[in-house]
């Protein structure tokens, strides 16, 4: 395995930062964030959580509504592009808006929700491999048994070339895109299960019956990782232009899929029944939809195609988390032999060890304090990180105003003041539901939820504390610029 020598760095300035480099196009970029997004888990998953204490029937819509609400707060995400020349995502625009220690607090909420989400996620993935297993009448081994495989597997993965596991990526998400997919259109030419089509999401009492709220809450968990695009900055072939497209078409891909699925799913158990259907078991409610039109071997492909999906979240989350470590190094917050890239691979390939070392150590000591992998290890871990991701983009949303409001660019109203200002509304009311029901997301545990949002807060001003000392640095003239 060959690994670069360790190259002389010289001082940091703003055009001699490490750098990757790349040539990934608009479909490479969007198949890695959709991938983060895991659409068959949370066709599989978060759906039937958010018909049984959201809206039902209504799901659809609010699926929509997300969209909307995201593909407004992209509008002045990727109108900023251009002027944001580094790929450290929400903490370049962060940075470039509303100043160094705001950007450097959002970097470490960020690169903390991003493993924390990648550690989380192994959690469902173990106990979603050992099922497979033992329904091929395979032994049933602990847990953490194939985490330790799924974690040595990204790590040989990680190593590599961005586009290697792009390509693994592309496999094992057209394979859980196609599966559901192909159930949909089953569904479509069947007409629909005894009601026929759903037709609650065009209804407006329906939409607004139980908790929409709650509906849009798990809406727009089910699309983190779409924001990710702007990490991939340097190993883009032309980022100006293939970050805002990939931005947009993971957006309107992710949220049609999960709009349609979603519709098709409650079509089959009706309108009427489907709350109480999704209430009783949530966790088959897919498998048992395939069996009915594909048969065992259909729902044996979807549990199989779950497993891969999960992996393929994980390992998306690495390559972020890792870019993370990456950028940071490059900018002396972490030791700078981080920043090295490979030599052949070209490749972060210490940052990505840096991202595993973290998350064998969450997997770790999950193990060691017992924890339930899905009910403890997983609910906390996503809870911290849906929190902290969604006041990411809030934070980017204000420091998209404020640049375009200091700024005099020739870009028209709505991609400077009005879109973005709309996004922000909808983020700033999406957060507030997850802080009211942030215990939910966190094991039912106020103090464990008051636990997140101080973690959350510290993380942000240990930032801001270390750019402050770093400026203080540079005014002695000890920093180098």
């Amino acid at each position: 395995m060959s690994v670069s020598s360790p190259p002389t760095i010289a001082p940091q300035t703003k055009t001699d930062a490490p750098r990757l480099s790349g040539r990934l196009g608009v479909a490479s970029v969007v198949l890695i964030v959709v991938a983060a997004a895991s659409p068959l888990g949370v066709i599989g998953g978060t759906v039937p959580l958010a018909i049984a204490s959201g809206n039902g029937a209504g799901l659809p819509f609010i699926y929509l509504l997300a969209t909307g609400i995201l593909l407004l707060f992209s509008v002045g995400f990727t109108t900023m592009t251009p002027h944001v020349p580094t790929a450290g995502a929400f903490y370049s625009y962060i940075e470039k808006g509303l100043g160094r220690r705001a950007g450097l607090g959002g970097a470490f909420v960020a690169l903390l929700s991003y493993l924390a989400l990648e550690a989380g996620v192994y959690g469902l993935f173990a106990p979603a491999v050992d099922e497979v297993v033992r329904a091929y009448g395979g032994p049933s081994l602990p847990w953490w048994f194939w985490a330790a495989a799924a974690l040595a597997a990204v790590a040989w993965l990680g190593h590599r070339n961005i586009e290697v596991s792009g390509k693994v990526l592309a496999v094992l998400l057209v394979a859980e895109v196609v599966i559901v997919l192909v159930l949909d259109g089953f569904i479509v030419f069947g007409g629909g299960g005894p009601e026929g089509l759903s037709t609650g999401f065009v209804t407006p009492s329906t939409v607004l019956s139980g908790a929409p709220g709650i509906a849009l809450l798990f809406a727009i968990l089910s699309f983190i990782g779409f924001e990710a695009t702007a990490i991939f900055r340097d190993e883009a072939r032309d980022p100006d232009k293939t970050i805002p497209r990939a931005t947009y078409l993971a957006l309107i891909v992710v949220g049609g899929f999960y709009a349609l699925s979603t519709w098709l799913l409650i079509s089959v158990w009706g309108d009427g029944t489907i709350v109480q259907k999704a209430t009783d078991a949530p966790g088959t409610l897919l498998s048992e939809t395939t069996a009915l039109y594909l048969g065992t071997a259909g729902s044996h492909i979807v549990q199989v195609l779950l497993a891969t999906s999960l992996f393929a979240c994980i390992l998306s989350f690495h390559n972020i988390g890792s870019r993370y470590f990456f950028q940071l190094a490059g900018q002396d917050v972490f030791p700078r032999k981080l920043a090295r890239t490979h030599a052949r691979h070209n490749s972060p390939h210490l940052a990505s060890i840096a991202d595993n070392a973290v998350v064998a150590l969450f997997l770790l000591t999950a193990v060691v304090a017992g924890w339930d992998p899905i009910v403890q290890f997983y609910t906390w871990f996503a809870g911290f990180a849906s929190l902290g991701i969604v006041v990411l983009m809030t934070l980017t949303s204000v420091a998209v105003l404020v640049f375009f409001r200091r700024r005099q660019t020739a870009v028209t109203d709505w991609k400077r003041s009005v879109a973005p200002a709309l996004g922000f509304v909808g983020l700033l009311g999406i957060l507030v539901l997850i802080l009211q029901n942030l215990p939910s997301l966190v094991g039912n545990s106020t103090a464990l939820a008051v636990a997140v949002v101080v973690l959350i807060l510290a993380c942000f001003a240990a930032g801001a504390v270390i750019a402050s000392r770093r400026a203080g640095e540079k005014r002695q003239g000890d920093y180098p610029v």
